[in-house]
């Protein structure tokens, strides 16, 4: 099944869960610092929370979750052929999970979208020894974790 990914920049993570899981009546799949996602069922949503004090209320980047690699690669070739240029970032450890991924470059107002399947958990934000987190800043906590059009981690 694919969904939407929607990545929200948070003021404070445990508010922000405790409002998107009244919202849309579930828990949140996984909770990490400065960190939550929400598989959402109805209707299909990956919400992403990730905490940016000073930046709350603010989009992070934009996403489709696929089922797997097969439909990463067909997305991939799929969007190039339509000319918008996808940045691939391959297999990378982002957002607590192992990703087989790609950034679609030309969004009309430089908004970030990646299409991604998710391999693994992952016990970090990112890979491990590397200094930039998948979206930008540092991974950690309270560090801004924008998305960038390079392929990341």
């Amino acid at each position: 099944m694919s969904r939407l990914q929607l990545a929200l920049n948070v003021t404070d993570i445990d508010r922000a869960v405790a409002f998107y899981a009244k919202l849309f009546g579930t828990e949140p799949a996984k909770v990490r610092p400065g960190y939550a996602n929400f598989a959402i069922a109805e209707p299909p949503l990956k919400l992403v929370l990730l905490e940016n004090p000073g930046q709350g209320g603010t989009l992070n980047h934009l996403g489709v979750e696929v089922p797997d690699t097969g439909t990463v690669e067909a997305e991939q070739v799929r969007l190039a052929e339509a000319g918008l240029a996808p940045a691939p970032a391959g297999e990378t450890t982002c957002c607590y999970a192992t990703q087989d991924k790609f950034w679609v470059q030309g969004a009309p107002d430089s908004e970030a979208w990646e299409i991604y399947t998710v391999l693994a958990d992952s016990p970090t934000f990112y890979a491990e020894g590397h200094g930039e987190a998948c979206c930008g800043g540092t991974g950690q906590p309270g560090e801004p974790a924008v998305a960038h059009d390079a392929p990341c981690c």
